[in-house]
């Protein structure tokens, strides 16, 4: 755990607890250094850093703290990059900013993992389209879900229209077209590789639990999973060996990463 390259104080550390407001990109990093969808994570920090923090954020040197960080990758992990101003107060978030770079990582899972079972919630992140850290709602709602047997939450708008998963995109698989809801949602990183990868097979419509039994099979993505299968939303639900998300998975993985 690191901050612009030294180890961090509680102290620094405590802003994020106690006022809790930054940004943040969870990546991949593959054995040797290498992260698939590296340069869409970069332009997400960069956009996200103007949204929170009215900056721009100079990713060369994020780069350089992330390589430092991780240093020799024998086995794949995952790194957070976290920015935060250590500094801001929670009367006065919109002073003038001066975000730092924390570096966390973690053992990234071991791939494919078991499918998904979600329950579906209304709700909605604040400012679906940043990655910022107010994770709050999102995990209350995951831990709802499970505690009612389910291994995840899907939002929901109060019309029934599906958005998101708490921490991932949701994808639906119909007559071997692959369907993004129409929502307000974060752009995840493997949601879009995989879009640039099939380009005219991927269309995106409003989706609601009204419309889940038209659908083959359904999908879950994040950068540090890949492609997940959902067996089941509620209790409406599909096969998780259906040929398109081995398909998906494969296309997925062949995208070469690319050099921290």
């Amino acid at each position: 755990m690191e901050l612009n390259g030294r180890p961090v104080t509680p102290q620094e550390l405590a802003v994020l607890g106690l006022v809790g407001y930054g940004h943040f990109t969870s990546m991949r990093v593959e054995r040797g250094g290498a992260v698939r969808g590296l340069s869409l994570h970069l332009a997400r920090l960069i956009r996200d850093c103007r949204e929170v923090f009215a900056i721009d954020l100079d990713t060369d040197h994020v780069r350089r703290l992330v390589r430092d960080a991780v240093g020799e990758v024998s086995e794949p992990m995952v790194a957070r990059v976290t920015v935060f101003d250590p500094r801001l107060e929670l009367g006065r978030p919109g002073a003038a900013a001066d975000p730092q770079i924390l570096v966390t990582s973690r053992k990234a899972p071991a791939t494919p993992l078991g499918p998904l079972s979600l329950q579906s919630a209304v709700y909605a992140r604040d400012l679906p389209r940043v990655k910022h850290i107010g994770l709050f709602g999102a995990m209350h709602q995951r831990a709802a879900a499970q505690r009612a047997g389910f291994d995840d939450v899907v939002f929901t708008t109060a019309e029934s229209a599906i958005s998101e998963i708490a921490t991932s995109n949701i994808g639906f698989i119909r007559d071997g077209h692959l369907i993004w809801p129409h929502a307000d949602v974060l752009p995840g990183t493997t949601m879009q590789l995989i879009s640039q990868t099939r380009d005219e097979d991927v269309l995106v419509e409003k989706v609601t639990l009204a419309d889940l039994d038209q659908f083959d099979a359904v999908i879950a993505t994040n950068a540090a999973v890949g492609v997940r299968a959902v067996s089941n939303i509620d209790d409406t639900t599909w096969s998780t060996e259906h040929e398109m998300i081995e398909i998906l998975r494969k296309q997925y993985e062949s995208i070469p990463p690319e050099q921290i």
